[in-house]
């Protein structure tokens, strides 16, 4: 089974409590608003802003809020920043990973296929698509909202 981790999914919904915002917002204020641990909330923040997702402002008025206008971000960016790239086994380019048998495996090389399909998938599923009012609103409706409350939040 292909699943992403816990603290992925967390990050999706902390993401999502943020896009529903159009200020910066603290990581106390986003555990309170989310329902997910504080130490999780800092946790996740703290690697998506290390991975440009986020960016962070300190002071009164500072928090968290996106890095750049959040309808360019797809699911790929969000799994690879918490979870490293994206691959079914470990034995495909780019993992570094490989097993005492990749030198006569008959698979060898093969799963990037496999692999190339799922990240592109997962590149045409934006951060946006996964609130839940998204399935209710028309995309440019809802691209143009998020859009605006991203340039508030930039401009607090």
């Amino acid at each position: 089974m292909l699943k992403v981790n816990k603290l992925t999914d967390y990050a999706v919904v902390v993401l999502c409590d943020l896009l529903r915002g159009d200020r910066l917002r603290s990581a106390a204020d986003l555990a309170t608003s989310s329902g997910v641990p504080l130490p999780t909330v800092s946790k996740i923040l703290k690697q998506l802003a290390r991975t440009g997702i986020l960016q962070s402002a300190r002071g009164v008025n500072g928090g968290y809020g996106f890095a750049r206008p959040p309808a360019g971000i797809s699911m790929a960016e969000v799994i690879e920043a918490l979870e490293g790239p994206i691959a079914v086994t470990g034995c495909v380019e780019e993992s570094g990973e490989c097993c005492e048998f990749v030198h006569q495996c008959p698979m060898s090389g093969h799963w990037n296929a496999v692999n190339v399909a799922i990240r592109k998938s997962l590149d045409e599923v934006r951060l946006i698509d996964m609130l839940p009012e998204a399935r209710f609103m028309d995309p440019e409706d809802l691209t143009r909202v998020i859009a605006e409350r991203h340039a508030a939040a930039m401009q607090a």
